[in-house]
């Protein structure tokens, strides 16, 4: 069998194979033995929530506003311009 991967990741997985003290091909057996054992992938396999993807990006905007307004780059606002900014960030416009 032949597996292809990024040079930096083949480096990698040999170095920690070493250190269980096995080779990169015991290992593959051993993963392969797993999977037809369990009749599953061994591990769960997902792809990050888009509720995951929203936050973080909420996050980072709230950073780098708090930053701007920290170095007194913000103006003042009204409540009322706030919350129609909240309103504007929650349309996504």
């Amino acid at each position: 069998m032949t597996v292809r991967m990024d040079a930096g990741l083949k480096a990698a997985f040999d170095d920690l194979c070493a250190q269980f003290g096995m080779s990169v091909n015991t290992a593959m057996t051993i993963f392969a033995k797993a999977v037809v054992r369990e009749r599953a992938i061994p591990f769960e396999i997902k792809a990050a929530k888009e509720d995951d993807d929203v936050t973080a990006r909420g996050i980072e905007a709230f950073k780098a506003i708090r930053a701007r307004a920290e170095q007194g780059l913000m103006p003042d606002m009204t409540l009322d311009e706030i919350n129609e900014e909240i309103r504007l960030a929650r349309s996504g416009k």
